[in-house]
C-alpha cells in the first residue's frame, strides 16, 4: 500500500502554538508584576481559568466546541473571517471577552483595576501575534516529502486566525497542494467529513493517505473514523490510556520518513 499524500495537523504539530502561548502569559504578567507586585504564575493561572470559565459560559461555546477554537486563541484572535454568523458574534464578543478574562484573573488576586485589565489584554495580543514559534524539524520533514506526496494542512479554527498563524511563517503554507480550515469548511477534526472533504481535493483515497498530528481526540479520532492511517505526533512521552489507538506514534516529525518508508 503506496502512500500518494500526507495531511498535517497545524498547532503543536508544525507550529509551537503552546510555546507561543506560554511566552505570551509570562511577558504579559511580567508586566503585571512590575506595575503591581502581583505572583506573575498565580496571575496566569487566575487568568487561564477565569477565561475558560467566562469562554464556556457564551452561547457560542457549542459553535467554538465544533470547529475547534480554544479559550486562548479567543484571547488574541479577531474572528474576522468566516462565513456562520457565530464568527460574527464571536468577533462582538472578542474585546469584552479579553479584558474580562484579565480583569476577572487581577480580581482573583485581590486586585481591582479595569485600566489594568485592558492594558494586559491589549498587550497579550500583541505578545502572541509577535511569538510565531516552529518546531526545528519542520521544514526537515516537509523537505522531505515535498514532491513525493501531496501535502494537505488540516486545521481546526477561525479562518482569520490561523491564516494570521500561518502568515507569521511566511515560508510554511507554500509546502502544501491545499489548506483545509474547519471554520471555513463548517465542521471541525473529528468529524470525519472533514477529512473526506480534504481527500476529495487531493484526490486520493483514505487507504493512500496519512494523517499526522499532535491531538489523540481530534486528529487520530477523525483520521481513523474516515479509514486514513494516522501518526499520533507525542513529543512529551504523554500516557495515551484512551481507546484511540494511533496506528503509529513518534517523539519527532523526523521519524515521518521512516513510516512512509515502510508503506511504499
Amino acid at each position: 500500500m503506496s502512500i500518494e499524500a500526507v495531511l498535517f495537523d497545524l498547532d503543536d504539530t508544525l507550529l509551537w502554538d503552546e510555546r507561543s502561548i506560554e511566552e505570551a502569559f509570562a511577558e504579559t504578567c511580567r508586566v503585571a508584576q512590575e506595575a503591581t507586585g502581583v505572583d506573575p504564575i498565580a496571575l496566569e493561572e487566575a487568568v487561564r481559568r477565569e477565561a475558560r470559565a467566562l469562554y464556556e459560559s457564551y452561547e457560542t461555546f457549542p459553535f467554538t466546541q465544533w470547529i475547534g477554537i480554544n479559550p486562548f486563541e479567543g484571547l488574541w484572535a479577531q474572528f474576522s473571517a468566516g462565513e456562520q454568523p457565530e464568527f460574527r458574534q464571536l468577533q462582538a464578543i472578542a474585546p469584552t471577552y479579553r479584558k474580562e478574562s484579565w480583569r476577572n484573573g487581577l480580581s482573583a488576586m485581590g486586585i481591582e483595576d479595569e485600566a489594568l485589565a485592558l492594558q494586559l489584554s491589549d498587550r497579550f495580543v500583541q505578545e502572541r501575534r509577535n511569538r510565531p514559534h516552529i518546531y526545528e524539524e519542520t521544514f526537515q520533514i516537509l523537505d522531505e516529502l515535498q514532491g513525493k506526496v501531496k501535502l494537505l494542512l488540516l486545521t481546526n479554527g477561525c479562518p482569520a486566525l490561523q491564516q494570521e498563524k500561518l502568515d507569521g511563517v511566511p515560508k510554511l503554507a507554500p509546502y502544501f497542494d491545499q489548506v483545509v480550515v474547519s471554520g471555513a469548511f463548517g465542521k471541525g477534526k473529528p468529524n470525519a467529513e472533514i477529512f473526506e472533504h480534504a481527500l476529495g481535493l487531493l484526490e486520493v483515497q483514505p487507504e493512500h493517505a496519512l494523517m499526522i498530528g499532535d491531538k489523540l481526540t481530534t486528529d487520530i479520532k477523525g483520521a481513523l473514523a474516515a479509514g486514513i492511517k494516522s501518526v499520533w505526533v507525542n513529543r512529551n512521552g504523554k500516557v495515551n490510556d484512551s481507546e484511540i489507538k494511533p496506528d503509529y506514534e513518534i517523539k519527532s516529525l523526523t521519524e515521518i520518513h521512516q513510516i512512509t518508508a515502510q508503506l511504499v
